[in-house]
């Protein structure tokens, strides 16, 4: 396994810069973002597929410090009822794909999606209960006219590729769950994967040593963000867990979002490493901060103090005692 880091977290400072901060902490690889809700602050597709020069200049600045791009990342809502604003994100993230494949990198993660409630809608459409009855009618319309039909078909042009697209799996878009995402991949081929963000899973209940087992037996588990959630006993009894109060209220809100080590310890994070291990993911470990309470560089650099000692490097040895 390695340890990387989704370099969003450093935006503010040039792709230079954020690259020998990163270097610094001994870490070895680079999660991109190249559109969509990350921006592309580090990475822009247009500039770099229209110039080989320029392209490998780019991979160089990455090797010449001991660091791969583990993946690129484009996050946005392509099936957007709004047409215009589905295009802009289809397209990015199709020339997400078209990078990854020139700079060699086999994972793009990104997020599956919210269509609306029907050809008219401006807004997307999350339904969570099958009753009333419209709501498991729209349901099924979402995925047999909109989410089925977009990923069978991209997922067709990254397999086309040698690319895995990694879903994450996230509240507010149709793939959310293991189950939704394993639906997906069903129809739309192994190409279409998940991206596991454990944070996502334990805010809605979900536990993700269990999601790790489900995806990985299926051959699904294609990446990997460490984030974690704290959960607070006494609002989540007053707002439910699909708590809609804006990140900020902190001290109000059901759950928030927090560095490795501060939802969940180190035995917590060893196991779901393990379990990774166990179920054949031995790809990178990407460290995602987006916690209100700390700055980016003491968030970061407990995460990767965290997290170091925990991961598995070395091979498995052979069994010598059985």
């Amino acid at each position: 396994m390695k340890l990387g880091v989704f370099s969003v977290l450093l935006q503010q400072l040039p792709l230079e810069e954020a690259l020998d901060i990163i270097a610094s902490k001994g870490l070895d690889a680079v999660e991109l973002g190249t559109g969509g809700y990350p921006g592309n602050h580090h990475c822009k597709p247009d500039e770099l597929l229209a110039d080989a020069g320029k392209l490998k200049a780019f991979k160089q600045q990455f090797e010449s410090r001991g660091l791969s791009i583990s993946a690129l990342s484009c996050h946005g809502n392509p099936l957007h009822p709004q047409k215009a604003v589905a295009r802009q994100y289809h397209e990015e993230f199709m020339k997400t794909l078209d990078l990854a494949e020139r700079l060699e990198v086999p994972v793009v993660v990104g997020f599956s999606g919210c269509p609306g409630d029907s050809e008219e809608a401006k807004y997307p459409n999350w339904p969570v209960a099958p009753w009333p009855n419209e709501y498991g009618e729209l349901l099924a319309w979402q995925w047999e006219q909109k989410v089925i039909p977009y990923w069978k078909e991209t997922g067709r042009y990254a397999q086309d590729k040698g690319l895995k697209i990694a879903l994450e799996m996230h509240g507010g878009f149709s793939v959310h769950t293991p189950a939704t995402l394993l639906k997906l991949r069903d129809a739309a081929g192994e190409a279409i994967g998940a991206n596991l963000d454990p944070s996502h899973m334990w805010w809605q209940g979900i536990d993700p040593l269990q999601a790790i087992q489900i995806l990985g037996r299926a051959g699904a588990l294609h990446y990997f963000h460490a984030k974690d959630t704290v959960i607070d006993p006494v609002n989540v009894n007053r707002y439910g867990v699909t708590d809609m109060q804006p990140y900020t209220a902190l001290l109000d809100r059901a759950w928030n979002f927090r560095s490795v080590g501060y939802g969940h310890d180190s035995k917590t994070w060893a196991d779901l490493i393990s379990t990774m291990r166990l179920v054949g993911y031995d790809y990178v470990i990407s460290i995602e901060h987006e916690d209100g309470l700390m700055s980016v560089g003491e968030g970061f650099s407990k995460a990767v103090e965290i997290l170091k000692p925990l991961l598995i490097r070395e091979p498995a040895a052979e069994m010598w005692w059985v």
